[in-house]
């Protein structure tokens, strides 16, 4: 092993701060600033693993611990290869922050196997019903979930944005785009379930839906439809009532069952 990376490895060697450290000096944009100002995308390697350790090294800088710990275990190649136990034994880590790089790991890991998994297109107002009634069919309170569907009508996501009572719950259009958007979505459907039985839209629903449906043309979201579900698994589609217009989406977006 190099003299280099030796003093790299061994915290004992590690430099001492200096007047000259850019660190000490008043002003300074650490990892977290910069990726708050340019973007997280702009940091290396380094700078990200140093935002998950969080802290360094007395007398050392979290940028320079992680830049050893990249270069002991050859990367991140090298660390998604190793558990966290074995990330422990670099010195000044411990298992807390090993855990905190393996759980990141495997984030990304996970994230990427989503992002490239086939997403099968929604084809009509059942499928979606069908799909939410196991997450909102058994509940007693009302949840208003947000569908963020792709250019094919694949499913991007599905967030609930809002909660209530056995009556109702509140919610605004912001809120609802806020969410597709955050999916990147091309287009979105709305779902929320009725406790009480009854799957028919309220005037409360419609005024709602309306709503998101200006607000969703004017950020180029389109809402393309609004399910209401029963607990029996009964469920009401404004877009197959012919009580939504679904502006610029293809008509045939949702089709009619």
């Amino acid at each position: 092993m190099s003299l280099w990376k030796s003093a790299l490895l061994s915290p004992e060697h590690l430099p001492e701060p200096c007047a000259d450290d850019p660190a000490a000096l008043p002003g300074f944009a650490g990892p977290r600033e910069r990726a708050l100002e340019e973007g997280i995308w702009s940091l290396g390697d380094a700078d990200l693993l140093a935002i998950v350790l969080g802290t360094g090294l007395v007398g050392t800088p979290v940028t320079l611990v992680s830049a050893a710990i990249l270069a002991r275990f050859s990367g991140l190649e090298g660390l998604s290869r190793l558990g966290p136990h074995a990330l422990a034994e670099h010195p000044g880590l411990g298992l807390a922050k090993a855990l905190r790089i393996a759980a990141s790991l495997e984030l990304g890991r996970r994230a990427f196997e989503r992002a490239v998994r086939p997403r099968p297109p929604v084809r009509s107002s059942a499928e979606i019903a069908a799909w939410c009634a196991a997450h909102l069919g058994p509940l007693d309170h009302e949840q208003m979930w947000v569908i963020s569907l792709d250019g094919r009508n694949g499913m991007r996501g599905a967030r609930r944005v809002a909660q209530g009572g056995l009556h109702g719950c509140s919610v605004a259009a912001r809120d609802i785009l806020r969410a597709a958007l955050a999916d990147a979505a091309s287009a979105l459907v709305l779902v929320h379930n009725h406790p009480s039985g009854d799957s028919a839209p309220s005037p409360e629903d419609v005024d709602m839906t309306n709503a998101v449906a200006a607000a969703g043309e004017v950020v180029g979201v389109p809402l393309v439809d609004h399910i209401i579900l029963a607990p029996d698994g009964h469920y009401s589609s404004l877009h197959d009532l012919g009580m939504i217009e679904p502006g610029d989406a293809p008509r045939d977006a949702v089709a009619r069952p």
